[in-house]
């Protein structure tokens, strides 16, 4: 049993608490990150298998926030970046069984199929039309209000799918998507703040900041590889079962066990990275309602699919993949072309594909046995792909009972529950998914604003 004591103890080896631990190490200080897996990266693992190179897991990120940069300096040499080619551009959704490339532009908002006469007129005023005042507005009624039904239907809704799983309809829009938000707020329209807050001036590491979707040479696992080493493993504690949290009369203790062995150590600050599932367990003096509100966080259920193909026959993988509206009432959420934004995904002449099913509106699909399963993916695939000759060499199934959060009417109170309980209990930093965004972007941005406060 050790009763060793550490300034900081972080809980779980994913994105947040690696990046978390790079920070920390690089400044010198001493710490202890404990992660319930036999391995480092979280829901992040790149895997390889027949010449293919696929994700289960994120399957790329996006250099969104100023800290990513910085981060990816921070590691030099140690990553190989790699951002998507000029396919990245060209995303397809599905109207009428016909995929159409989505607008960039409110010009070629003008000539799409995808939306009505009215909208797209709608569109042209949308500058023109005053901001809302319903801070709780949800993401669909705020698109419906400025831009119409045929742009929720498909634009909006298709992407909240490839980001959420999720339902315009329930995801508040300053929580989800608050970027879009503060452009309206600040600016008065979607359009015109975006025209406007390009012009306004940006430090070195924000004019970097591109918004390019970006992978690693050889796979995400390579940042996550990276991560830990520059943490430096020896700070690692991996397979810990039954983390348990007491708090102290200054400070925190933790107890694990490790093999056949119970852990006991001690901190100062301790940092949970794992979101909500867990909580309860792990950190028990929280109050029952207030654990309720940290808690009460719905997950969407996903099936990810990688599909590989040693030589493809069909349609053009011109793009970065295609998203399938709910209106379209198919079964899949959206097809990602792998191997044609990122190199070495496949064998020569082959393809590799990231198909996404479940999400908040068709969870029964997640209920369906591999077999079922199976079945509904080739009938889909076949015909939205135009394959005849469906026999792919590779077909890996991963389930995700916990995938995406979905922030929606309750998450005001999570986030003032957040910070009414680190202010009962000084040193205890709840951190993860549950608060500041969902994607690899948010994950680091956390991370590296927690990294300043501990050192501060």
């Amino acid at each position: 049993m050790s009763n060793e004591h550490y300034p900081v103890v972080i809980l779980g080896a994913g994105v947040t608490g690696l990046t978390l631990a790079h920070h920390l190490n690089k400044r010198g200080a001493n710490f202890k990150v404990l992660e319930k897996l036999e391995r480092h990266g979280g829901v992040v693992n790149t895997q390889s298998e027949k010449g293919f190179v696929f994700e289960s897991g994120p399957n790329s990120g996006i250099i969104s926030h100023p800290e990513v940069v910085a981060l990816f300096d921070d590691l030099g040499d140690a990553i190989k970046i790699e951002k998507g080619n000029d396919l990245v551009k060209i995303r397809y959704v599905l109207k009428n069984g016909e995929w159409h490339a989505l607008p960039h532009s409110p010009l070629s908002a003008i000539s799409t199929p995808l939306f009505t006469l009215k909208d797209k007129f709608r569109i042209l005023g949308e500058p023109f039309r005053k901001k809302g005042n319903n801070p709780d507005e949800t993401l669909a009624e705020l698109v419906k209000r400025r831009m119409g039904n045929s742009f929720l239907d498909y634009a909006i809704d298709p992407f909240i799918l490839g980001i959420y799983a999720g339902d315009p309809a329930q995801l508040v829009t300053r929580h989800a998507m608050p970027k879009l938000y503060n452009l309206e707020q600040k600016y008065g329209s979607f359009i015109g703040g975006a025209r406007k807050k390009a012009k306004e001036p940006k430090s070195e590491l924000e004019k970097r900041t591109d918004r390019a979707v970006f992978s690693i040479e050889g796979g995400l696992s390579g940042l996550t590889n990276a991560l830990l080493k520059s943490a430096d493993e020896k700070h690692f504690d991996f397979a810990c079962a039954n983390i348990t949290v007491e708090k102290q009369e200054a400070g925190f203790k933790v107890s694990y066990e490790l093999g056949d062995e119970m852990n006991v150590i001690y901190c100062d600050k301790l940092v949970t990275t794992f979101g909500s599932v867990g909580l309860k367990d792990t950190l028990p003096f929280i109050a029952t309602k207030e654990m309720q509100h940290l808690t009460n966080l719905k997950y969407a259920r996903v099936v990810e699919v990688s599909l590989g193909f040693d030589q493809w026959e069909g349609r053009e993988l011109d793009g970065f993949g295609g998203l399938i509206p709910h209106k379209e009432k198919r079964d899949l959420l959206g097809v990602l072309f792998m191997s044609s934004l990122f190199k070495n995904r496949a064998p020569k002449g082959g393809a590799l594909l990231t198909i996404f099913m479940g999400g908040i509106r068709n969870e029964h699909l997640c209920d369906l046995n591999d077999k079922d399963l199976i079945k509904v993916l080739e009938r889909e695939f076949k015909d939205l792909m135009k394959v005849s000759d469906y026999n792919p060499s590779l077909v890996k199934i991963k389930r995700y009972s916990h995938a995406i959060p979905q922030y929606g009417v309750n998450s005001n109170e999570r986030f003032e529950t957040i910070d009414a309980v680190q202010e009962q209990y000084p040193g205890l930093i709840i951190a993860g998914n549950l608060r500041d965004g969902i994607g690899m972007a948010d994950r680091i941005k956390q991370a590296s604003i927690i990294a300043n406060k501990l050192s501060s």
